[in-house]
């Protein structure tokens, strides 16, 4: 019964020993050796290792893929012109130098998590207050950011991690300034609708003044034309008048006599006060030649 419970003993103390001096290192992670917080070996190759059993020696495993850190709330930052904006963030890095790492904290996750939030931050007060609100939403955000990330390699590299890429997620003003940036921007639109409406106006000025001109031009040659052509007409007239009067003025003057006598005598109520002798009444007197009295 001894011997059976020796034998036990000693299968449980050698399964111990292989298990708390073999591991495996994983390809996604890297494996820390340490004893008494002193870094004894990196391994960053995948397979099966063996190590001293502890308390003589321990193992960490970090990951080496590419991780991302976003912020757990966007962080309000003060711009050049001392306005209050929130800045939400992401950053893609990962560990490019774990030995650098473990000994920067221990190997806690949380505190490294913590330190890169820190220095993201800190990168992104120092690039923020020297831009306008303008320059950080619009006009220079590639700027930046590639200022920040240039910024926080800096920082990281210092405790062992490479960043690959930092990007601004949501830029935007906080409650107090909303407003007051609304109603900047309605003031501005006004303004650029005002002067829109002012070009508008200007040129439909222009271009009536152009049409009455154009109008004034065409009445004028318009006119110009119709008084040529009445000119025409009744010096046409005139000379049919001369050689009508020049074949036979007795017949001539009668036919104009005539024309008189139907439109001074249109109406019945028309009354006219003359001398019955006078000239007006000559065919009236007499139907004969040089109005001489018919017999």
């Amino acid at each position: 019964m001894n011997r059976i419970v020796s034998i036990a003993i000693v299968a449980i103390l050698a399964i111990w020993l292989v298990s708390s001096t073999v591991f495996v290192v994983d390809q996604r992670k890297y494996a820390i050796v340490f004893a008494l917080g002193e870094v004894k070996q990196v391994i960053d190759k995948p397979g099966l290792h063996l190590k001293m059993p502890p308390p003589f020696q321990n193992v960490i495993f970090l990951d080496k893929r590419y991780l991302t850190l976003d912020s757990p709330d966007a962080d309000r930052f003060i711009t050049a012109e001392k306005k209050n904006i929130l800045i939400d963030s992401f950053v893609k890095w990962r560990i490019s130098d774990p030995r650098l790492y473990f000994v920067s904290f221990s190997g806690e996750e949380r505190r490294a998590l913590d330190r890169m939030q820190q220095i993201i931050r800190d990168a992104l007060n120092l690039e923020i207050t020297k831009r306008t609100v303008r320059e950080v939403i619009s006009g220079e955000r590639a700027k930046v950011m590639n200022a920040i990330q240039k910024n926080v390699e800096e920082e990281a590299r210092k405790i062992g991690v490479e960043v690959i890429d930092v990007r601004l997620k949501r830029v935007d003003y906080v409650e107090q300034i909303s407003n007051s940036v609304f109603d900047r921007m309605r003031s501005e639109r006004l303004r650029v609708a005002n002067e829109l409406r002012s070009t508008g106006a200007a040129e439909s000025e222009k271009i009536r003044a152009d049409a009455d001109k154009q109008r004034t031009v065409i009445l004028a040659e318009a006119y110009r034309e119709a008084e040529k052509m009445r000119g025409e007409g009744d010096a046409k007239a005139s000379q049919v008048y001369a050689q009508a009067f020049g074949q036979n003025p007795e017949f001539y003057k009668f036919y104009r006599s005539l024309q008189a006598y139907r439109a001074s005598f249109k109406s019945q109520s028309d009354v006219m006060v003359l001398d019955p002798n006078s000239e007006f009444f000559r065919y009236f007197r007499s139907s004969g030649p040089g109005g001489v009295a018919a017999k």
